[in-house]
């Protein structure tokens, strides 16, 4: 239950006033901090998931997080440890995976991909305690975050950045041209596995928030709206963790002021960016068209 089932809170308009009644709850306080640590990771390491190629890969990793998660509980173990243990588990499978050509790697990865996804369900099944059920697994809550996940969160985030501060520039040079950088001496095959365990805890570190189905999302959409917009790598950094912040902490206002889950805002709020970038793409493409038009028109004559 979300506090806007109850009718405790309203929105007013007065965004001073609306902050400070929703960080008067230091579950809101915890949820926000996590959120931009969330966001911010996500986005950094979404950006290069999109520039690799890596979409069926990141959505693997995001679906068994949910197996992770409902196992953990079933031990009797807090499902952080399941998040991250399946996550990075699966992370390391898919790098493996990866000598064995496109279609041979896509083909045993998503079988793996729906047998866990199975198996999710099936310990849910099993759990006999109180669960809320896989609704809050797989769509995420911003409910019950405690000071203690905040701090698990940052330090893996932490950790996450600052790998992916060592290996960026390599890593951005095998992603745009991988035989040219072999061909410097860039270790293009172990840049590919740090890469990926990154992916698998940041996976883990945002199905905390937005659930295992809408990780994918938060990570892909920001990126791939942000690399319409601009080309230039620096810039769409920059955008991608704009946009994901934004959409982070607009889903989280909104979830708070309303019954339905938090990955659906943060979802339909990062959907929306990337339909208005779409649309700015091909309006400037019919401008130029038209632009274009009268001089052809003159040629033809």
């Amino acid at each position: 239950m979300t506090l806007a089932e109850t009718g405790a809170p309203a929105w007013s308009w007065n965004l001073l006033a609306d902050f400070q009644q929703m960080w008067s709850y230091p579950f809101m306080v915890n949820a926000f901090r996590a959120g931009a640590v969330v966001a911010v990771v996500s986005a950094l390491v979404g950006w290069f998931v999109v520039l690799r190629r890596q979409t069926f890969a990141a959505h693997t990793v995001s679906m068994v997080a949910f197996p992770g998660a409902a196992g953990a509980v079933l031990l009797g173990v807090s499902a952080v440890y399941g998040y991250f243990t399946l996550c990075v588990a699966a992370a390391l499978v898919i790098a493996a995976l990866r000598g064995g050509g496109d279609h041979h790697e896509s083909a045993l990865t998503g079988t793996v991909q729906a047998f866990l996804l199975a198996s999710g369900f099936l310990f849910v099944a099993l759990y006999k305690g109180l669960l809320e059920g896989p609704q809050t697994i797989l769509f995420g809550t911003f409910l019950g975050i405690t000071s203690a996940q905040v701090t698990v969160l940052m330090v893996v985030g932490a950790v996450v950045l600052a790998v992916l501060a060592l290996i960026g520039r390599p890593l951005l040079f095998s992603s745009v041209d991988p035989q040219v950088a072999a061909g410097r001496g860039v270790p293009v095959r172990a840049l590919s596995v740090a890469f990926l365990v990154l992916l698998g805890a940041a996976t883990a570190e945002a199905s905390q928030i937005t659930g295992t189905l809408l990780v994918f999302a938060l990570m892909v959409i920001p990126a791939a709206t942000a690399q319409i917009l601009t080309a230039r790598p620096a810039l769409s950094l920059a955008l991608t963790v704009l946009l994901a912040f934004a959409a982070t902490w607009l889903g989280l206002t909104a979830a708070y002021y309303s019954p339905y889950p938090l990955g659906f805002f943060v979802t339909t709020i990062a959907f929306a960016g990337y339909l208005l970038a779409l649309g700015r793409r091909s309006l400037r493409t019919v401008l130029g068209r038209t632009r274009a038009s009268p001089a052809t028109g003159e040629v033809g004559v």
